[in-house]
């Protein structure tokens, strides 16, 4: 088993208080579902800057990563089946899986 890391991109917000209940419902039920191959449930993230190589900083990044969780698999292809139920996609974004490698 190994580890990888999910990063979300895009997706739409929900505008009401009755969505965003809607959504977490969906999230809290995929996460179920996925039991214990969920080895840090992620959060979504907030602003962001690029640090140049010449250290130079700017606003916003170029990704447009909107969060990440991290899962536990046997494999990238079986990681990669872990996200077709994610609420990112029915909400218009898609899901980059990365494998971790442990070197630290």
């Amino acid at each position: 088993m190994a580890n990888y890391l999910l990063a979300y991109k895009g997706g739409t917000m929900a505008a009401s208080d009755e969505e965003r209940q809607v959504a977490m419902a969906a999230w809290g039920a995929w996460f179920g579902g996925l039991g214990a191959a969920v080895v840090d449930a992620g959060n979504p993230f907030g602003g962001s800057v690029t640090v140049a190589d010449d250290t130079s900083v700017s606003e916003g990044a170029p990704s447009a990563l909107t969060g990440y969780s991290v899962v536990s698999a046997d494999s990238l292809q079986a990681a990669g089946e872990l996200v077709k139920g994610c609420p990112v996609l029915v909400a218009g974004g898609s899901v980059e899986v990365y494998e971790t490698i442990p070197v630290m």
